[in-house]
């Protein structure tokens, strides 16, 4: 039985009390950083349903260090969507810690773990979660609208996003004159416009057809390969393969945790190469 699980997707970037201002988004420091980006242990998450208690999660433990690419899978009802919401501060453990860079989440209320989630994780949805009739430009700038940064620095950090995924020559393009490819790499864009500690990815190629697949693939790989931590969920084992590690849920249980060097499956097209910015 599936738990009554909030959509990932359903993340609001929350202000903080009437009264008070939230903290622009600055680089996190180099220095004094925890190793683990990611630390749970023996987490349990339980839903009541009214009439019986669902144990989605059922003692969880893991760790992901700085720099990690890790692919989480799993079948429906295995807990996996429950874990992505704790990962990503929408939701809170019942028993256990979670740790986030080295912050307890555990006594955080809603405001508290809006702060955290807008500074710490950039967030990709396998629907791209674009606004409409905005540029790929304002779309980017966004998280930094909602903290504040002053007009000026929003342009420059948009700017040097878009770059990095290869989009500066459509930043003033809206959604619907972009593929599906270059909508994800606009929302990739949009979660690492805040240089967050945490890149989480919510089946970011479930939408695309197979070569912007392996576009958004090899774009996510060049992320890793420059030092980011990213945690991508997906059902697609081709996908997860690119991954450095897979870590395997079934009945709110990690069952499998394995290590391997990604060998893609070139079955799929891959990208044109493009030259460096």
């Amino acid at each position: 039985m599936s738990a009554p699980e909030r959509p990932f997707a359903r993340i609001v970037l929350r202000r903080r009390r009437l009264g008070t201002r939230p903290p622009a988004i600055d680089a996190p420091r180099v220095s004094r950083r925890p190793r683990r980006v990611i630390d749970l242990r023996a987490v349990t998450k339980t839903f009541d349903t009214g009439s019986i208690q669902v144990r989605a999660l059922r003692g969880v433990s893991l760790e992901i260090e700085r720099g990690d690419f890790v692919a989480i899978m799993g079948s429906s009802g295995s807990g996996k969507t429950t874990l992505m919401n704790i990962l990503g501060c929408l939701d809170i453990p019942s028993t256990g810690e979670y740790l986030l860079d080295g912050v307890d989440v555990r006594t955080m209320d809603e405001d508290d773990l809006s702060d955290l989630r807008n500074r710490k994780i950039g967030f990709v949805f396998q629907s791209f979660n674009l606004v409409a009739r905005t540029s790929a430009l304002a779309n980017v700038e966004l998280p930094l609208a909602y903290a504040r940064v002053p007009r000026d620095a929003r342009r420059r950090r948009a700017t040097a996003a878009l770059i990095e995924v290869g989009m500066r020559n459509r930043a003033h393009h809206a959604p619907s004159e972009l593929s599906g490819g270059q909508q994800q790499r606009v929302a990739i864009a949009r979660a690492l416009v805040t240089n967050p500690t945490l890149i989480l990815a919510d089946e970011p190629t479930g939408n695309l057809d197979s070569h912007s697949t392996a576009e958004v693939l090899e774009l996510f790989e060049r992320l890793h390969d420059e030092g980011r931590t990213i945690v991508i969920i997906t059902h697609e084992p081709d996908v997860a393969a690119h991954a450095r590690r897979v870590i395997r849920l079934a009945d709110g249980l990690v069952i499998g945790d394995d290590e391997h060097f990604a060998m893609p499956d070139r079955s799929l097209p891959m990208p044109p190469q493009r030259s460096a910015v």
